[in-house]
């Protein structure tokens, strides 16, 4: 990691027309003498390398290349080997000529939303956080004013592939894949937020940025946006307004305050989609089903739990499973952040969810879980 005194100082980030709903910032808020305006510095880079340091000091130092490597493992960066593009820039599938490994390479945008206090940042958190659940950083590319990630390669995608953006030839996930996904990522927010020597703020939970490997087991992707939680006495951290609208946990978007039940906010909006088959904001719907969870929330009231199905799902759904999933979903999703639960709860009524047929007939072991449970006064 010697190469990283040779950054600059961050480029000002500018939105991506292409990218509608991927912005840097949401919305700052008003000037308010009763809610203090964030004003801490980011923290040091050093501070963030030791404080994601977690008790197995599981570290793994990642590899450099230049960038004639890269350009070379993606047949200088052919469309036909082009996987997907946003805000960011644009990721390609590779073969690196050392080793043969296929690897999915991200290319930043030079003029996009991630500069180099981001790339820094992402390249920090997936040296020294290692989980089945996280994708693998394989190492990086700063040659002049590149900026390119190296990650293992998901051969399935992302979950917006395969949940929101289904091609013709492709099968809707059934319920127990869903629940399986869900599981994965909400394992890959509780080791961010528990294993560590400080809790790290993932951010930017949405369906774009978990991917998918040969057997549907999800890793969570794009850290550029990861902060370091508070410690001690502190019930927050202040920071600028960043991540993507509909995800970002409403006391977040009012007032900058930043806890790690802002990420359990954005699980219950992953999950919903899971569970509805939804965008979280879709324009093309009528007007009161544009935001899904503005929708769904009379839905969780009324208990008229079948309407949040997806149809896609031809009822073929348990009526047990889909009710404690939509429970989860319900108590993630609430207004005032101190009564969600930790994700460390999430996993636990998951658990039963998704590991097939027969443990959805179990109860949930956490009886605050339940759908009776739900805030009726939120």
């Amino acid at each position: 990691m010697k190469c990283f005194s040779c950054f600059t100082s961050p480029q000002t980030s500018k939105s991506n027309p292409n990218s509608p709903t991927k912005v840097s910032f949401l919305r700052q808020p008003p000037p308010d003498d009763d809610v203090p305006q964030p004003k801490a510095p980011e923290p040091e880079i050093p501070e963030i390398s030791d404080a994601c340091k977690d008790d197995n000091n599981n570290n793994i130092e990642a590899q450099i290349f230049s960038f004639r490597e890269l350009a070379m493992a993606t047949k200088n960066f052919r469309r036909e080997c082009l996987l997907g593009e946003g805000g960011f820039g644009r990721v390609y599938k590779g073969k690196l000529e050392k080793t043969g490994q296929v690897v999915a390479v991200k290319q930043l945008d030079r003029n996009g939303i991630q500069g180099n206090r981001e790339f820094l940042i992402e390249v920090l958190m997936l040296s020294f956080l290692h989980h089945p659940n996280l994708v693998n950083l394989i190492g990086y590319c700063a040659d002049g004013d590149q900026r390119l990630l190296v990650y293992e390669y998901m051969p399935l995608g992302s979950l917006e592939d395969h949940l929101l953006d289904i091609r013709p030839h492709r099968k809707p996930l059934d319920w127990y894949t869903r629940m399986k996904i869900a599981l994965g990522a909400s394992k890959g927010l509780e080791y961010l937020h528990d294993k560590p020597k400080v809790p790290v703020i993932y951010r930017d939970l949405k369906s774009s940025n978990i991917l998918l490997d040969e057997e549907f087991n999800a890793r969570l992707s794009d850290f550029g946006l990861a902060k370091l939680g508070p410690v001690g006495d502190k019930t927050h951290v202040s920071s600028r307004i960043m991540g993507t609208y509909g995800y970002c946990a409403p006391e977040y978007q009012r007032t900058g305050r930043l806890t790690v039940k802002s990420d359990v906010y954005s699980f219950g909006v992953v999950l919903l989609e899971l569970i509805t088959g939804r965008r979280v904001i879709d324009t093309t719907r009528p007007g009161k089903e544009q935001n899904l969870v503005a929708w769904a929330v009379p839905l969780f009231k009324e208990r008229r739990f079948p309407l949040l199905a997806d149809p896609l799902l031809k009822g073929d759904y348990p009526c047990k499973g889909l009710h404690q999933a939509i429970a989860v979903a319900a108590m993630c999703l609430q207004e005032e952040a101190n009564v969600r639960p930790q994700m460390s709860d999430v996993v636990t009524a998951l658990s039963f969810l998704g590991t097939g047929p027969s443990s959805t007939e179990a109860s949930s072991s956490n009886p605050s879980l339940e759908p009776e449970s739900y805030n009726e006064e939120r």
